[in-house]
């Protein structure tokens, strides 16, 4: 299994990033997936989800109406559109798939991508 974060860098506030995700080694489609973010001192929290179809997509109130969660199928790939980028949005950006089964779920996570705000 791999999930693979890329996209991340350095980039002035206001600006826009695209992260992006690829996957290999699981039934993608039947994984729920999410971003997590890490910002030095704090602990990870979620930023965005998606359902397995992409149906459904939930948000961190800090990034509602600035990110975008979308996710393709075909590609086995989930990304994150994020525009007027902040200087709190600075942290390390993961990937995470999880799936429900009986008994409990399976769960994955990328490496993460940092990204850095500032001017």
């Amino acid at each position: 299994v791999q999930l693979v974060e890329s996209g991340g860098g350095l980039v002035q506030p206001e600006g826009s990033l695209r992260l992006s995700c690829a996957t290999s080694g699981f039934t993608f489609s039947s994984y729920d997936m999410k971003w997590y973010r890490q910002a030095p001192g704090k602990e990870r929290e979620v930023v965005a989800a998606i359902s397995s179809g992409g149906g459904s997509t939930n948000y961190a109130d800090s990034v509602k109406g600035r990110f975008t969660i979308s996710r393709d199928n075909a590609k086995s790939m989930v990304y994150l559109q994020m525009n007027s980028l902040k200087s709190e949005d600075t942290a390390v950006y993961f990937c995470y798939a999880r799936r429900i089964i009986f008994g409990g779920s399976l769960e994955y996570w990328g490496q993460g991508t940092q990204v850095t705000v500032s001017s």
